[in-house]
């Protein structure tokens, strides 16, 4: 019997949910699919290098066979898979997933000991992720988690698509309990990320809609004010 394939939207808006079809966004060089899943209404992204077929996956979140028929489907040549940091939430699938395809996880080291499977691959501030001919580059952004990470993906010509993990959403910065933690993540996010890319930048967060650093940038003095 054969699995139903999966339907795909490309009227990508960015707005999924665990209810709604995957969007699939086609880039210079990539091909992005953003799939909700799990109770908590997590992102996941397949990132898929258009010349080679290589891709990868941020954050296998929850709902292992989804995830895994989304890569059957849409992966010619699945390469590995990144988790942005160590919340529960964000990892759920990973050990089903890397048993069905037996590639090699990576994560930033502060946050790899409570991950299910140990990093092939520990990634650090200024390291990049090549996937055929894209290049990710990686962002440490310490706050939300000790080990929370984004990754930049430059397309050629200039756009970036940014995959921020839980520290950077539509409205904010991700959760922290203490003002240390804050600081520091509204540190990070400032000097690595609005200090350095242009506002037309997509945000792809870990949770809920898409935005940019140019609808996000007016609102940074609000954010340190508040101190969350």
């Amino acid at each position: 019997m054969t699995n139903q394939p999966i339907v795909i939207d490309d009227s990508y808006t960015g707005q999924v949910s665990p209810d709604s079809a995957p969007q699939r966004r086609t880039v210079n060089g990539a091909v992005i699919t953003k799939m909700s899943v799990g109770p908590m209404d997590n992102n996941t992204y397949l990132v898929v290098c258009s010349t080679t077929g290589k891709s990868l996956l941020i954050d296998a979140a929850n709902e292992a066979e989804k995830i895994i028929a989304l890569i059957e489907q849409e992966a010619p040549v699945f390469d590995s898979i990144v988790t942005t940091h160590q919340h529960g939430d964000h990892w759920l699938a990973l050990q089903d997933v890397h048993a069905a395809t037996n590639v090699p996880t990576a994560a930033h080291p502060l946050d790899a000991e409570v991950l299910p499977v140990t990093p092939d691959v520990f990634l650090e501030d200024g390291d990049t992720v090549t996937v055929g001919n894209l290049s990710l580059d990686v962002i440490h952004l310490s706050g939300h988690t000790p080990g929370s990470i984004a990754l930049a993906l430059t397309e050629p010509g200039g756009q970036v698509h940014l995959f921020t993990g839980d520290s950077l959403f539509p409205g904010g910065l991700g959760r922290t309990t203490k003002p240390e933690q804050f600081e520091s993540l509204f540190r990070d996010v400032t000097t690595k990320i609005f200090d350095i890319y242009s506002d037309d930048t997509v945000v792809y967060p870990g949770h809920g809609k898409d935005t940019t650093l140019g609808a996000e940038r007016p609102h940074l003095a609000e954010w340190q004010s508040r101190g969350w």
